[in-house]
């Protein structure tokens, strides 16, 4: 009898996977991880880095260090994080093996509207449009949500912190190559004086690489806040300095006031903890998707022996692009700022609906476009995200207590609005919101509201072994895509035994929903015949992440940074 014509095709398939999972290259991360069995450091620019360090070594904590690695950035690493935008922050207390978290996303100010994004003549802006000026700023939370990890987990004066940025403000830092090209993304910088006046020449060239860069604004700003705690920031010159910006901006003038910036408050959130085979893992909840999306992709996973698979393979990667499609149909549903919509964080992550989301991957042939698991007759899906992560900064830090944090912290896109206030840059976040109210005649989950937090993918992690010892953490930049490159990360490193160096460096792969992405100009270039012969549609793209993370073996922490972006870790 001659088999049946769809099942050829899989015997076909199957023997395809097999040849290339035997053709599958050797891991090798180009740099070495860092080594310490004190603490470690891993940051995004090498002056927060080391900032961070010498916190540290004055017997700070790992909060104490990620407040002065996130002052740090905000002059260093101006086009992705700072005073101006937010962040989510998870820490780890070793004196009780407790996990928290801190949400210090920015929120809609009390003017705005559904229609925030609609034009007068009713039609929608398109994302680049939106994200210039003052209508996409949101109300900065990160200075706030940093005071109150202080409160509960600082170590030195909260003044203290604020030395290293003060002094590099004042004194200059020389421009990097990193941040001479991220100057190059922006078009029409003149429309934006305040911007432009910092990073550009007199003649409208971008100031050299090397380039000596001072800012007395921010040095003022630092200043006022390390004597005057938060309320400097949010009441009094810099709060009417920023009102200043978004209101009267050239380009796209928003509606922000006084009272927006007085009534904001950083929350402490409940994680979201799960296992994933011998290791809990911590995320951060709602307003954030990332948490719920990397457990979800995580426990999907779990009936699949993921260590007997080759990195790099097209097994991998049909598995786990499968596992994202699943978890993000579920959160583009069911995922929004939870103090304004109800979202089944328990039913999402529930073993049993998970293990029967599972049987719907084939092991040999994509499903394509995954629908939800879950209904909500309330709402309709809401956009993806725009923002392909030119911006955003992620900090991991282990104290010499084994105190950790891991905190992600963003403006949104390169540069934010573009806007600057107190010598900082200002976020574009509130276009993380749907840009529509509706559709098929049901309230979008992430529309806009006034007070309400934009739905981020922001996703810092936390990994405990099955004693509630620390063993690890990790997160990214990449705008939407940051769920699956801290998911690939985790799988690497707890499967696959890669190093952390090795384990960040690991070429991308990855899936919205979609097609299924391929960071080009890697090995996993040569797997695109056999996934499409699998179904899957496949794109190639650069994949600009700035993973940062940490991994404790033995009484021995492994640091590591992504190359990808100018990252250091250090230890001692």
């Amino acid at each position: 009898m001659t088999a049946p014509r769809n099942t050829r095709y899989r015997v076909f398939i199957l023997a395809l996977a097999a040849m290339l999972l035997a053709l599958a290259p050797p891991v090798q991360a180009a740099n070495p991880p860092a080594v310490s069995d004190r603490f470690m450091v891993s940051t995004a620019n090498p002056l927060a880095t080391m900032a961070a360090r010498d916190i540290i070594l004055k017997g700070g904590s790992a909060v104490d260090a990620a407040i002065a690695a996130q002052l740090v950035l905000t002059l260093t690493e101006p086009q992705s994080s700072g005073l101006g935008g937010g962040a989510f922050l998870l820490t780890y207390n070793a004196a009780d093996g407790t996990v928290a978290s801190y949400d210090g996303r920015e929120t809609a100010p009390a003017s705005a509207t559904p229609d925030l994004f609609v034009r007068p003549d009713g039609t929608v802006m398109d994302w680049t449009e939106a994200a210039e000026g003052g209508i996409p700023v949101g109300v900065p939370g990160v200075i706030a949500m940093l005071e109150m990890a202080h409160a509960d987990q600082g170590r030195l004066p909260w003044a203290d912190l604020f030395g290293p940025a003060v002094a590099l403000a004042e004194k200059g830092f020389l421009l990097s190559p990193r941040l001479y090209e991220v100057l190059d993304w922006v078009e029409g910088p003149e429309r934006f004086p305040a911007f432009y006046a910092q990073f550009y020449t007199l003649s409208g060239e971008r100031k050299a690489v090397g380039t000596r860069l001072t800012n007395p604004a921010l040095a003022a700003s630092l200043r006022a806040i390390a004597e005057g705690g938060t309320q400097a920031f949010y009441q009094g010159a810099i709060a009417e300095e920023i009102v200043a910006a978004v209101n009267d901006a050239e380009v796209n003038p928003g509606v922000m006031t006084l009272e927006d910036l007085a009534g904001y408050q950083a929350v402490r959130r409940d994680p979201i903890c799960t296992t994933y085979r011998t290791w809990a893992v911590c995320g951060m909840g709602p307003p954030s998707s990332g948490g719920i999306a990397v457990a979800q992709i995580l426990g999907l996973l779990e009936r699949f022996d993921m260590a007997g698979i080759a990195p790099g393979s097209v097994e991998a990667v049909h598995l786990v692009a499968e596992a994202e499609r699943l978890a993000y149909a579920d959160r583009d549903l069911l995922v929004a700022d939870s103090d304004f919509v109800a979202v089944p964080i328990e039913a999402l992550l529930d073993p049993a609906y998970l293990g029967d989301r599972s049987m719907l991957i084939d092991p040999s042939v994509s499903m394509g476009i995954a629908q939800p698991g879950l209904t909500a007759d309330d709402r309709a899906a809401f956009d993806d995200d725009s923002n392909l992560g030119f911006s955003t900064s992620h900090i991991s830090i282990v104290d010499m207590e084994g105190n950790a944090v891991s905190m992600t912290t963003s403006i949104e896109r390169g540069f934010g609005s573009r806007l600057m206030a107190g010598g900082f840059m200002l976020n574009n976040e509130l276009t993380d919101f749907s840009f529509e109210a509706q559709a098929d005649g049901l309230p979008i989950a992430n529309r806009v509201e006034a007070g309400k937090r934009p739905r981020s993918s922001m996703a810092p992690t936390l990994v405990l072994d099955q004693d509630g010892n620390l063993v690890m953490a990790i997160g990214t930049v990449g705008g939407s895509r940051i769920i699956c490159y801290v998911a690939k990360t985790l799988i690497a490193r707890l499967d696959w035994g890669l190093d952390i160096q090795a384990a960040i460096e690991l070429p991308h792969f990855l899936n919205r929903n979609g097609a299924t992405e391929l960071e080009d100009g890697t090995a996993l270039v040569d797997l695109v015949p056999a996934l499409e012969a699998m179904g899957h549609e496949v794109k190639l793209g650069t994949m600009d992440t700035g993973l940062a993370g940490f991994f404790i073996e033995g009484g021995t922490i492994t640091g590591g940074a992504d190359p990808r972006r100018e990252g250091t870790a250090l230890g001692r």
